[in-house]
């Protein structure tokens, strides 16, 4: 019977040097192989090309290399692009590269499916299968990092945690990731290009500030009203505005971070000047941005887009406000990589 072999990439630093004293190898050899690891986003031993073909060798006999790969694209008509990541064990996640002249965002996920049923949410209709792990979720950062300079010929310049999943409910490993993907031994990147999106899970929101996080913190919110927002997010039931206005001040108070709102606008349901309204006086918790997003249909034409006139007149009552609103219309409708509608239909 073959032993299943560990993944090197779940093995601490400190981890890797027991194991290569015991063998009796050079402790420093863990700093190595940690940079090939993270720093250098090694696949396979073979590439640690700076450590002995006896070490290589030792390696693979004791461990294994559990990485996502990307098993198909689909090029979207504003240059949008969809990877089905494969997962060792042959699920899959999608990931996005969004493409402008400014930037190139990487959209990725960090669950197998999702556990938390939002109505409009292609992903809430699929169970959870399971969390992603820190090298899973950094892979797909990688992968999106290449297809970006390897389609476009630009640099990966920020990073979205709002694919498949909800990251507060696989916090550790996110958190994780995160430092490998901006730490100098890591990708390098800095935290504030790093946005992480949350349905609203308050505890774990103030945990974000007990710990002190560099990155943003985004809220998905869709409506600021705990009836409308109970019909579309069942975990609002359990985690109402009230609750989350706490967490959203604990977490201001201790990290000076703002709060980003991201707000879906359905059509005849939450866009009205009432809806705005009450979005308005909820922003007032903290210093905040607000993100007003146009609705992407899924399969089950539940909801509709709101009308381009309402979503305007919307943005203007909550800038007349002297609230920062962005307006952000769809990217990569025609292949179902928009908000909300990541499916796994690869």
């Amino acid at each position: 019977m073959n032993r299943v072999k560990p993944d090197i990439r779940t093995l601490s630093i400190k981890q890797i040097g027991t194991f290569l004293e015991e063998k009796g190898e050079k402790a420093f050899r863990a700093k190595q192989i940690d940079e090939w690891l993270w720093k250098k986003s090694a696949r396979n031993f073979a590439d640690m090309t700076n450590l002995s073909t006896a070490l290589r060798a030792l390696l693979e006999e004791n461990f294994s290399f559990k990485t996502a790969s990307i098993n198909n694209s689909q090029v979207s008509n504003d240059r949008t692009i969809k990877a089905a990541v494969k997962l060792f064990d042959g699920n899959f996640v999608e990931s996005v590269l969004i493409p402008t002249k400014s930037r190139v965002t990487a959209c990725i996920s960090s669950q197998v499916g999702c556990s938390l049923t939002c109505a409009f949410c292609a992903t809430g209709k699929m169970d959870r299968k399971r969390n992603l792990t820190v090298g899973e979720i950094y892979d797909q950062v990688v992968l999106i990092k290449n297809l970006a300079k390897e389609q476009y010929n630009q640099q990966l310049t920020n990073i979205v945690y709002m694919g498949m999943g909800e990251p507060l409910l696989n916090y550790k490993n996110v958190i994780e990731s995160v430092e490998k993907i901006t730490s100098d031994k890591g990708l390098g990147m800095s935290p504030s290009r790093i946005t992480i999106s949350t349905a609203g899970i308050a505890k774990i929101m103030k945990k974000c500030g007990d710990d002190n996080v560099k990155f943003n913190l985004a809220l998905s919110l869709h409506a600021a009203n705990d009836k409308k927002r109970n019909k579309i997010m069942p975990i609002n039931e359990s985690n109402s505005l009230v609750e989350l206005g706490e967490a959203i001040k604990y977490y201001h108070e201790k990290t000076g971070n703002r709060m980003f709102y991201e707000y879906i606008i359905f059509k005849d349901f939450n866009d009205t000047l009432m809806d705005a309204q009450e979005l308005a006086e909820f922003c007032k918790i903290s210093p905040c941005k607000i993100n007003i997003i146009e609705y992407n249909s899924i399969d089950d034409g539940e909801f509709q887009q709101a009308d381009i006139k309402k979503v305007d007149a919307f943005a203007d009552y909550l800038t007349s406000k002297n609230l920062i609103v962005n307006v952000r219309r769809s990217r990569g409708k025609d292949i179902d990589a928009a908000c909300g509608q990541l499916a796994n239909k690869s």
